[in-house]
């Protein structure tokens, strides 16, 4: 049976496309390869689930299914990756049928949302201005999250590979070092905030509410009229700290996987 990811509008699929493609450039891979609309996304340097996987674009194009499952499963299986499949109301359903019927396997829920940066209320002026120093962000960002240093060089060549404008925000002390991070990324009227980290010492002071607001402060004033970011489906924390902000869900996507490959 042919089942979709969920039920929205034909009118709102632009918004969905557009939105995709401010995030592609928001987080760029290192290889970005077509198979008609499927996009096959790959970055040797970095493990992000983002970066790495297969991203069909359109719900028509399903034609020849098998050969080009396949295909893309041997592109990710040059670079030492499993394919992972990324699925969109953009994903036609019958690949979903096809990846199921293999026995893989959907994991990870992920939420994009959106707010008018028009109608929310934001300070007037920014307690944190925006960092262009990517090493020292890149250090704060891998203290908060717990993520291996090794990773580093990888990291650092996503954020300086980002085109539009992009302010890294950090909020630190020299008593605690590192304790809120985000990532802000202004293309056009639309801004993304990524990457939003806090230590955990640091929780229930407010400090995600803060550096948010700056980020979102700076985006306005450079011209954006919408923000939009991707939240986990079950981090309802964070969707009702964002939800102040007068985000709203707009779409889901959840990622598919086989098995045998390791979370």
């Amino acid at each position: 049976m042919t089942t979709g990811i969920q039920d929205i509008p034909t009118s709102n699929l632009p918004l969905v496309r557009r939105l995709e493609a401010v995030g592609f450039r928001a987080w760029p891979s290192s290889s970005v390869q077509y198979d008609g609309s499927w996009q096959l996304r790959l970055n040797g340097g970095y493990p992000s689930k983002r970066l790495n996987c297969l991203v069909p674009l359109d719900p028509s194009d399903h034609g020849a299914l098998d050969v080009r499952f396949e295909k893309a499963e041997r592109k990710f299986a040059s670079y030492g990756r499993s394919l992972i499949l990324r699925e969109t109301p953009l994903t036609p359903p019958a690949l979903v049928d096809l990846v199921r019927d293999r026995g893989w396997s959907r994991f990870d829920s992920t939420v994009v949302m959106t707010t008018d940066l028009q109608a929310g209320e934001l300070p007037d002026t920014m307690d944190h201005l925006p960092s262009h120093d990517v090493g020292r962000f890149v250090d704060a960002v891998l203290a908060l999250d717990g993520e291996d240093v090794s990773v580093k060089p990888g990291l650092a060549e996503v954020i300086s590979a980002i085109q539009p404008p992009t302010g890294l925000f950090v909020i630190e002390s020299p008593e605690a070092g590192p304790i809120a991070t985000t990532l802000c990324v202004q293309d056009n009227d639309l801004a993304g905030i990524l990457t939003v980290a806090v230590a955990s010492a640091a929780r229930r002071q407010h400090r995600a509410t803060e550096i948010v607001s700056a980020a979102l402060r700076w985006a306005r004033v450079r011209g954006a009229r919408t923000a939009w970011l991707a939240v986990g489906a079950d981090n309802h924390a964070a969707r009702a700290l964002y939800a102040k902000f007068g985000f709203a869900e707009v779409y889901r996507y959840h990622y598919w996987r086989a098995e045998t490959v390791d979370g």
